[in-house]
């Protein structure tokens, strides 16, 4: 039975999702997606990508609400117990690896347009340097510190932004650049959708870990759709706007012009700080379960993670911020085709039926890795234009994933059933 004192409601949870959504990475969303396509079409693109993420999160919050147990621990029955501590904590790695880097460069970058208005100048890479290390040491050491950022830096993003858009909005020439608008590059709608939903892919695949408390599985739909949506696709209206209005998808450039330009530069460097300060102790967890490494050594993989996604940062990781969301879009909902054909259709969606796997389950190990090395194919061809090319379809590696576990299943499903029951009767 779920104790009563720790059940949330769907509107607290709801509230917890959509202030995630209110981030720099979703305002680069927006920016990026408007360079490619029409205002229209990525508010469009936007909802349709933030729709199918919470389709995800809804069947991936609902199994946590019937076994009352986060993701890591649903994944033993389809990864086997070491199998989905390795798998769920590879992925979280590159993922929080890859963030704490793409948003140290954004720090970097305003940081560095901020000192350049007092004719002080350093270059980008010095100046994420700098800001990756600040960040690491507070991931470290600064609890306190970082529970303060948190309570200033979401206000204040939030407030600047509307400014910038009530300033962009209010006035004529903003109205008219909107109106005349044309990207200045081609962005197709699946490269776009790929964007979309690998920004917050890897949230969708672990929404169990925050819904595991909820009382109802209608508590997620709710609060996956109230809290996903209308924030995603206000962010990114945001994002998109402001970068027209200001002619750049530089997201550091945009904010430098919003108000003065140090009001725009702090609520750039806060809103990296907070996030990354989180990515940083996350991947320093997720390392110390891929290596097995002991809890006493924390903080030296936390730094190990920040140090390496300083590095990402020093060499640009920003200007790969489109195939990092197409790879991510690839591998990350690939986890959940597994879980999903594992839970909705083997289990039929009934908690009875779930029974955890020892050791490693190969066929949801190879069932993963055959659709998320096949959907990550055309987005890794991408980066050499000489290769043959081929259409990115975002999607793909869930179908593929999906598809393969319920075969392997068929084929495979006395030996997985029968290894499945003796490890519950072992745990009984």
């Amino acid at each position: 039975m779920k104790d009563k004192n720790k059940t949330q409601s769907w509107y607290s949870l709801a509230f917890i999702w959509g202030g995630s959504m209110v981030c720099v990475p979703s305002l680069l969303i927006g920016s990026t997606l408007v360079s490619g396509m029409s205002l229209g079409k990525a508010l469009l693109v936007g909802l349709i990508g933030y729709a199918i993420t919470v389709v995800i999160m809804i069947l991936q919050g609902t199994q946590s609400v019937d076994l009352h147990k986060p993701t890591v621990q649903i994944a033993k029955q389809v990864f086997g117990e070491v199998g989905s501590q390795r798998i769920i904590s590879i992925i979280l790695a590159i993922a929080c690896l890859g963030w704490f880097g793409i948003q140290t460069n954004v720090a970097g970058a305003a940081f560095a347009n901020l000192l350049g208005l007092y004719d002080i100048h350093i270059s980008v890479p010095v100046s994420s340097i700098i800001w990756g290390i600040i960040m690491l040491v507070t991931a470290i050491y600064g609890i306190r510190l970082i529970r303060l950022i948190n309570y200033i830096a979401v206000p204040y993003l939030v407030i600047v932004c509307l400014y910038g858009l009530f300033e962009a909005l209010s006035s004529g020439q903003g109205n008219q650049l909107l109106q005349a608008y044309q990207p200045t590059s081609q962005l197709s709608f699946f490269d776009g959708l790929a964007v979309t939903i690998g920004s917050f892919a890897l949230g969708a695949v672990i929404a169990g870990d925050y819904s595991q408390f909820s009382e109802k599985r209608s508590d997620v739909v709710k609060a996956a759709s109230a809290g996903i949506i209308p924030a995603g696709v206000l962010m990114i209206a945001v994002g998109a706007i402001l970068a027209i209005v200001n002619k750049t998808s530089d997201i550091s450039s945009v904010f430098m012009n919003i108000g003065s330009p140090l009001i725009g530069g702090i609520a750039l460097i806060l809103a990296t700080w907070k996030t990354n300060v989180i990515n940083a102790f996350s991947g320093g967890l997720a390392i110390i379960n891929v290596f097995g490494i002991s809890k006493e050594k924390e903080k030296i993989a936390v730094a190990i993670a920040g140090g390496i996604g300083t590095l990402l940062a020093v060499v640009g990781i920003l200007n790969y911020f489109v195939p990092i969301m197409s790879i991510l879009s690839a591998m990350v909902p690939a986890v959940a085709g597994v879980m999903i054909a594992s839970y909705w259709v083997v289990q039929k969606g009934e908690p009875s039926n779930w029974a955890p796997v020892s050791g490693v389950n190969w066929l949801g190990i190879i069932s993963w890795l055959i659709g998320a090395v096949i959907a990550v194919i055309p987005v890794v061809l991408g980066f050499f234009p000489s290769l043959p090319q081929f259409p990115n379809q975002p999607l793909i590696g869930i179908i593929l994933s999906f598809s393969c576990y319920l075969i392997g299943n068929k084929i495979f499903m006395k030996e997985t059933t029968e290894s499945a029951m003796h490890t519950k009767e072992v745990e009984e």
